[in-house]
């Protein structure tokens, strides 16, 4: 494995360590901040790294329609062209080929669509998503393309899909290789079938990744079903490598997760709820758009470290519902800030023996709140 991943602490299942790559140490449990088009949404690159991530995630599909993987080679590759030094983690594409199913159609050999762009037609195979996500974007961490289902699925599609993504894992395991500072993971797939994620999670093995994605969640299951599939589907995956929820979540989504043996995670959803007035707090989310908070003194929360705690909540309210720029801005960068303190308040609670308390308070206050 070219990047070791070192479990310094347990509590049941939850784990917290580090993942040590050639562009930095990841602290586990992570969370990812999304940079769809090489940038995360009213943010800097600073002011990302000031809220305390180790690694931001890129969209494949999206980088490949603009610039274009050749540009960006061109250009130095991602890390150069927005600036970030830290480790990058690509997405495969195969989110997109659901989520776009209307202008995409899936194939054995590739799954074909047209941009949502201009319409120009494009071919996505296995190999092709390998060759941008890792020798042209020159992300640290690629994935396997896949094919995930929407829910509710029936069991005959999500097994086909399943079966499709075992065989495109393959191809995306042969194009990729060995590599000495690269690694590439695989991608779990089975709806909420137990047994076909057992299956998935056998065959991704013999394939051998350096780490595992649980796929096909966070599409529209709700938090129970999605806590019910994380009860056995992690521990399918190997012990000793890192595990990857893939899109999700809210904080009380991380927080079951962690609980239930996941590492790594990635969400649009701080940055997206932040542009629309939305901040997640340790009591749970507020809306700023709220009347309530027009004359409100008080700072938004003065324990998380970055410009939203220099602010009222009455001034925040009014850059929102005037809808400047900078509310956008300052709510966004809480709201990253707010999931990395998250994630370095259960690293510390599961590294002190007490995530069980801190889970059951964390749940207590969010779901009474939420």
């Amino acid at each position: 494995m070219p990047f070791p991943f070192q479990i310094s602490a347990t509590e049941g299942r939850a784990r917290t360590g580090v993942l040590k790559t050639a562009r930095g140490d990841i602290r586990t449990p992570a969370f990812m901040p999304v940079g769809t088009a090489a940038t995360v949404k009213a943010m800097t690159v600073d002011q990302v790294k000031a809220t305390g991530a180790d690694i931001l995630l890129g969209n494949t599909y999206h980088l490949m329609l603009r610039p274009g993987p050749e540009r960006m080679e061109r250009l130095g590759g991602l890390h150069k062209f927005m600036g970030w030094e830290k480790p990058i983690l690509t997405d495969s594409g195969g989110f997109q080929v659901m989520s776009l199913a209307g202008i995409s159609k899936v194939k054995e050999e590739a799954v074909t669509f047209s941009s949502h762009i201009d319409g120009s037609k494009h071919v996505l195979t296995p190999e092709r998503s390998i060759e941008i996500q890792a020798d042209r974007i020159g992300a640290d961490i690629s994935m396997q393309l896949d094919q995930c289902v929407a829910y509710p699925a029936e069991k005959g599609a999500a097994r086909k899909a399943m079966k499709l993504s075992i065989r495109w894992g393959a191809r995306s395991k042969a194009r990729f290789g060995e590599r000495e500072n690269q690694a590439l993971f695989g991608i779990q797939q089975g709806s909420t079938f137990e047994d076909l994620r057992r299956q998935s999670s056998e065959q991704l093995q013999e394939i051998g990744f350096d780490g595992y994605a649980i796929g096909g969640l966070a599409v529209g299951e709700g938090h129970q079903a999605m806590c019910e599939v994380l009860d056995y589907a992690p521990e399918m995956l190997p012990a000793d490598r890192p595990r990857y929820l893939m899109g999700v979540g809210k904080p009380i989504d991380l927080v079951e997760a962690v609980y239930r043996g996941v590492d790594m995670f990635d969400c649009v959803l701080p940055t997206r709820a932040g542009r629309h007035g939305q901040a997640w707090t340790w009591d749970g989310p507020l809306n700023l758009k709220n009347a309530r908070f027009a004359e409100d003194q008080d700072p938004l929360d003065p324990t998380i470290d970055g410009p939203s705690s220099s602010y009222s909540k009455a001034y925040l309210h009014h850059l929102i519902r005037a809808d400047e720029i900078l509310g956008k801005v300052l709510l966004s960068w809480h709201n990253i800030a707010f999931y990395q303190a998250l994630t370095a308040a259960m690293r510390a609670a599961i590294s002190e023996g007490r995530f069980e308390q801190f889970r059951r308070d964390f749940h207590a206050r969010h779901t009474s709140n939420g």
